[in-house]
């Protein structure tokens, strides 16, 4: 996967200070979660940009290889193996690039949240718990945390 995703971009204001990073779910892409910016604001809240990148489109193996945009494969129906570990790593490079181009715009990483739906949500989990860098908070909807074991033995050899 290249790490540079095309991304919807809406702002709210001008000079944003905030930002949040949206992923979809599968077979959605940047538009899915656009519509609902003005649902989620509150007077006096500051500038946020929301960034809503595209997934690529892959085939899905459980999907009979039909391609569709997805964040990774998913290879099986079995909870602790349907997720493709490349893929997930992946993802979560392309989503680290993605929280880096907000720091270069000026934007703190205490101040972007991550938020993602179903396979975006398993993304946005996953590089959670690689990441030593604070972060402003997570929104995980609808999902799960891909090779929970892997994720645990990764945080205790990291001590």
């Amino acid at each position: 996967m290249s790490h540079t995703l095309e991304t919807v971009v809406n702002e709210t204001a001008a000079n944003p200070q905030w930002a949040v990073i949206w992923l979809h779910g599968l077979g959605a892409d940047g538009h899915d979660f656009a519509p609902i910016v003005p649902e989620l604001l509150r007077p006096g809240w500051p500038a946020i940009r929301f960034v809503f990148p595209h997934a690529p489109v892959q085939p899905i193996t459980i999907n009979n290889g039909v391609p569709m945009r997805a964040w990774y494969d998913i290879v099986s129906m079995d909870f602790a193996s349907r997720a493709d570990a490349a893929g997930v790593t992946a993802s979560v490079q392309a989503l680290d690039a993605l929280v880096e181009a907000e720091i270069a715009r000026g934007i703190p990483a205490e101040r972007i949240l991550l938020a993602g739906f179903s396979q975006g949500g398993a993304v946005i989990l996953s590089a959670a718990l690689r990441w030593t860098r604070p972060i402003a908070g997570l929104i995980a909807l609808s999902t799960y945390l891909p090779d929970p074991k892997a994720a645990a033995d990764a945080r205790v050899a990291d001590g």
